[in-house]
């Protein structure tokens, strides 16, 4: 059974490795998780959706919007696991208070970062790569129908400012 631990180990060093290019990252998980058994793709995948599901916030939903200077439902979605695949220290300091990512992050390009589409398949991939078959459902409670928190409006620069100052002071419009 896979911990978490190691489930974030996995993340950093394809990450490392892949030197800033979500592409790339996709492409080393995939390749990282093809040296598991199946039932462990199967522990990451649980514990990465775990994860997206935990990130489902209108904060980081509003984060998001600041970073990308706008995020769509799909963009949104794209950005949770791309923030999963910033590492631990990242993604726990970005859940728990948004406006840290201002912090966190060493710097953000929308044309590259924020877009973790392939990510979150990779799982899924590595899973059929190694038995043939599509991976069976995770047994984890699906994602809410709202996120957690209280919703905004993202296209109102001044509500985006007050809410996340130093994010928007750093990477704002």
């Amino acid at each position: 059974m896979m911990d978490e631990t190691e489930f974030w180990a996995i993340i950093d060093t394809t990450r490392e490795a892949a030197e800033g290019d979500p592409e790339d990252h996709a492409e080393l998980l995939v390749e990282r998780l093809l040296q598991l058994d199946p039932d462990s793709v199967l522990d990451f995948a649980r514990h990465f959706e775990a994860r997206y599901n935990r990130a489902y916030t209108w904060d980081l939903w509003g984060a998001a919007a600041v970073l990308l200077g706008g995020a769509s439902d799909d963009a949104f979605d794209y950005f949770r696991c791309w923030l999963i695949g910033q590492g631990r220290e990242v993604f726990e300091g970005a859940v728990h208070d948004p406006d840290s990512l201002a912090e966190l992050l060493d710097d953000f390009d929308e044309e590259i970062d924020g877009d973790g589409e392939e990510l979150g398949y990779a799982a899924d991939e590595a899973y059929e790569q190694l038995t043939g078959a599509v991976a069976p459902d995770l047994g984890i409670p699906p994602q809410a129908p709202e996120p957690e928190g209280t919703p905004f409006d993202f296209d109102d620069d001044a509500a985006l400012e007050e809410r996340f100052p130093r994010l928007w002071d750093r990477f704002g419009v």
